[in-house]
């Protein structure tokens, strides 16, 4: 594998997501409302038409599961362009940058800028500093994030190896 290329895939891709992320929760938080803490949805709910928030929610799954689909497509791809070799070349490559997104989203985007950002707090949840900040909620969502990513890196590997 060339590593010069997984470092430039890792920049790009982390580049890509938070492009993903921040754009659509800075022009409209709401669009992200199911990532958001249980109370602060709550609190937003008061005051604003309830929303499919919960994460079995058609809503959520078509978001999701289309992110997920677009993750495996273009992780394929990487696996090829840093030349993965085997099942478990591509399996590392793949995991390897699915955990420092993971990673990064956890203790940079949500302990750091959504905690501090003022302009992704839902309309009336702008008091609620303390639910900001919780450090334990993303940090699970993280874990489910990294399971998620094996068991998707595990089929991308797979599909990768099978077409070697």
């Amino acid at each position: 594998m060339n590593w010069t290329i997984v470092i430039a895939e890792t920049i790009v891709m982390t580049i890509a997501f938070t492009a993903m992320i921040l754009i659509p929760l800075v022009r409209n938080p709401v669009w992200w409302i199911h990532d958001y803490p249980q109370d602060i949805q709550e609190e937003y709910f008061k005051t604003h038409e309830r929303l499919p928030s919960k994460f079995f929610s058609k809503t959520v799954l078509v978001k999701k599961g289309c992110a997920l689909l677009l993750a495996l497509l273009v992780m394929l791809g990487l696996m090829k362009l840093a030349g993965a070799y085997d099942f478990w070349s591509a399996f590392a490559l793949s995991y390897g940058i699915w955990l420092f997104i993971d990673w990064y989203d956890c203790f940079i985007l949500d302990w750091v800028l959504f905690a501090n950002m003022k302009s992704v707090r839902l309309p009336g949840t702008e008091h609620m500093n303390a639910a900001y900040h919780q450090k334990r909620y993303h940090f699970v969502q993280s874990l489910w994030g990294m399971l998620i990513g094996l068991i998707l890196c595990l089929i991308g590997a797979g599909i990768y190896a099978s077409i070697l």
